[in-house]
């Protein structure tokens, strides 16, 4: 049998290691989820007056150190002062040495984004007019190194380990209780929890260099390693270590004390284990969707949830998968996994994939929101691959579930036959037990000498007839062994010489008659005992090769192999997948540029100060860019102009628009704007007074629909 499975598992894992670096080398250089919308000085702007500050805006906040943002001059020199701070929302700024000269000068920042991932980048901007520049503003990235490589890779085996742990063990409580008791099934689900165990060890030592330098040796640094201990990620990750421990303990009582009782007994802890295991599982998939994709962007009260109940569903049906695949072609003739536990896991599987559909759906539409970013963005390139090869895993499970109800159909003999072997050879191994023979060699040897001969030849007559009939079988099960003289037992002499004893012995010499009796006995036990064991071995073998032979059960196994396969090249493109960023991030940053490129055209960034910011109401035809122009932006009367674009730069008509300012500092604000409108998609306000120079705050409130509407803001420097 394990010449039959090495193959199959040797594809799988070239399977695996193909599809993942294909993946991997493909991947985009910046696999982040926050995208930069943003800046002030604009991308490629030339401004007439030195900045006094860099602000950057990301699509959703982020994590800065002291370097996440440098701004170096032609030279490279850095100009900045460090130490970059959240003005607002998702907005950064870093302040800048006084009296810059003319040029251009380049901005570089390195950032973690609220779901973990690093985020890199650089852009410039010009001061009077644009210069050369020794700055290359082309930056790798510390995710794209091999720490990269090697973090995607620890993610890829956590959510294997993860799948084949929970699964595993689900497959066992709902679907096949005996296979708590088969060694290769116990083998699984403890791999699974190894796998995943190390793999979190891994990404927590990894993480600190993962998110800066991006250097090997700086896996081990400490100092990191406490850094990463603060951070929502390293919390997760903590939080899963613990999360194992008790998982250690579920599986130990799973695969021990709870398979040694009785069945009674058995049921009440299989309840307590289903809670218990369904407890630490749920937690597990939390400490993913605490610090992912789900943690930010819309709705997250709801999409963490969900995401817990896609990553359960996921386990079940990939785990159990794995569980069923090991159990069809490793289990033991005396435990074979039954028509029953095969047709309990096809409808687990069929339930799993429902709630995949449904979490599926919601997922893509929160990470999408619109039908034009399945194609145009990479995210939704690979969620059509990934929902492809969803849909051949439904196909081949299709025919899974033909092949179990045949089996569920096939004659009640040949049912009987295949699943009788566990009686048989179960009854065959007591008898070969040596402490059973033993017992029966002292009753034996009580006799007396005319019992012991006449227990000499009934002794060797049986084990002879037992020889022929065991050598008769092993002939008609084509196992090769015809008797156990071809396994090195002489069946023959010792009765002979027993019986030679018997015949020549006289009634007068009792002492030498019991003790020929004792010995023959003994030997006949011992022959007793070798020959149960040959028929047990010789009936393993022809239970084994009958439940082969079925094309029903070969039919499964082959199904359910190919659906195996399928299944580890979708979890190589999810786990990439998670490590993209999302189709609803990407048109959003694409719509800022698209806001500034056209700015020359439609008159917007005319004013003393220029503001930028994305917003979605989350109903239709509530995304877009509102750009805020504020001439002079000083102390006094300041004009104000607005402008609302859709996706592509287009004007957008909303119903309605409002300004407000606020100077937090001296506790003043917000005062409100309300700005008439000039043309579709552009609103104006004149005499806005502004009484105090400071860091100010802008928010705009736009308002798409009767019920949708949001408000972003914006800090900017006043006088």
């Amino acid at each position: 049998m394990t010449q039959t499975i090495a193959p199959r598992v040797r594809t799988l894992v070239l399977l695996f290691l193909a599809v993942t670096g294909a993946l991997l080398a493909g991947a985009a250089p910046a696999s982040a989820h926050a995208a930069l919308t943003g800046s002030d000085p604009g991308r490629g702007a030339v401004v007439d007056t030195a900045p006094s500050q860099v602000s950057l805006t990301f699509s959703e906040p982020v994590a800065v150190g002291d370097d996440a943002v440098r701004v170096l001059d032609p030279k490279g020199t850095r100009v900045d002062k460090g130490d970059p701070a959240n003005t607002s929302g998702t907005t950064y700024t870093v302040r800048l040495l006084s009296g810059l000269p003319d040029g251009t000068y380049t901005v570089a920042y390195q950032v973690v984004s609220a779901d973990s991932h690093p985020v890199a980048g650089a852009f410039t901007f010009s001061i009077g007019a644009p210069s050369e520049t020794s700055v290359s503003v082309s930056a790798q990235g510390s995710d794209d190194g091999p720490v990269g490589w090697l973090y995607a890779f620890g993610r890829y085996v956590s959510y294997a380990g993860f799948a084949v742990m929970a699964g595993g063990a689900a497959f066992v409580l709902a679907c096949w209780p005996r296979g708590s008791g088969v060694r290769a099934v116990q083998r699984l689900v403890v791999s699974g929890w190894v796998a995943l165990t190390a793999a979190t060890l891994g990404l927590l030592l990894l993480r600190g260099s993962y998110t800066t330098s991006g250097r090997l040796g700086d896996v081990f640094d400490l100092s990191l390693l406490g850094d990463v201990l603060q951070t929502k990620t390293g919390a997760a990750l903590v939080s899963r270590l613990l999360l194992l421990a008790a998982a250690a303990l579920f599986i130990a009582v799973l695969f021990g004390s709870h398979d040694k009782r009785d069945d009674e007994e058995k049921r009440d802890v299989t309840f307590g284990l289903a809670i218990g295991g369904t407890v630490v599982a749920s937690g597990l998939a939390a400490s993913w969707a605490m610090s992912e994709h789900a943690s930010q962007g819309l709705q997250p009260g709801i999409a963490m949830p969900v995401d817990v109940v896609h990553l359960l569903a996921v386990a079940a049906w990939f785990g159990g998968l794995t569980a069923l695949l090991v159990a069809l072609f490793r289990a033991p003739a005396e435990t074979p996994v039954g028509r029953d536990a095969v047709r309990r896991f096809s409808r687990l599987a069929f339930g799993s994939v429902i709630v995949l559909v449904v979490t599926g759906i919601y997922q893509s539409w929160r990470q999408l929101g619109s039908w034009s970013a399945f194609t145009e963005t990479r995210y939704g390139q690979l969620l059509l691959v990934k929902l492809g090869l969803v849909a051949v895993l439904v196909g081949v499970a299709f025919f899974s579930r033909r092949w179990t109800a045949r089996l569920a159909q096939a004659p009640a003999e040949a049912v009987s036959t295949q699943e009788a072997g566990a009686a048989d050879a179960g009854s065959a191994q007591e008898a070969a037990r040596p402490e059973k023979a033993a017992v029966s060699a002292v009753k034996a040897g009580a006799a007396d000498a005319g019992t012991a001969e006449k227990a000499g030849f009934a002794d060797a007559g049986t084990a002879e007839k037992a020889a022929s009939a065991d050598a008769g079988t092993a002939e008609k099960a084509g196992t090769g062994t015809a008797g156990p003289e071809r396994a090195g037992v002489r069946t023959s002499g010792a009765p002979r010489a027993g019986v030679a004893a018997g015949r020549t012995g006289t009634a007068a010499d009792t002492g030498e008659a019991k003790a020929g009796a004792g010995g023959a006995g003994g030997a006949g036990s011992a022959r007793a005992a070798q020959l149960a064991r040959q028929r047990a071995a010789v009936e393993n073998a022809r239970q084994k090769r009958l439940r082969d032979a079925d094309p029903h059960r070969t039919g499964l196994r082959r199904s359910v192999l190919a659906e195996a396969g399928i299944a580890v090249v979708l979890l190589a493109v999810t786990t990439v997948l998670t490590q993209t960023e999302p189709g609803r991030t990407e048109q959003e940053a694409q719509a800022a540029g698209a806001s500034s490129s056209a700015s020359t055209s439609t008159g917007q960034g005319t004013g003393a100060v220029t503001l930028n910011m994305p917003f979605d109401t989350g109903g239709a035809n509530g995304k877009g860019v509102v750009t805020i122009d504020l001439d002079p932006a000083g102390v006094g009367n300041n004009t104000t102009h607005l402008y609302v674009e859709g996706p592509g730069g287009r004007p957008l008509d909303v119903p309605e628009v409002a300004i407000a300012f606020t100077l937090s500092a001296q506790e003043i604000g917000p005062l409100p704007v309300v700005p008439d409108r000039v043309s579709p998609g552009h609103w104006s306000a004149s005499g806005v007074q502004l009484p105090m120079a400071g860091d100010w705050k802008v928010e705009v409130t736009v308002r798409t629909s009767d019920i949708d509407q949001v408000t972003v803001s914006k800090n900017t420097q006043i006088g």
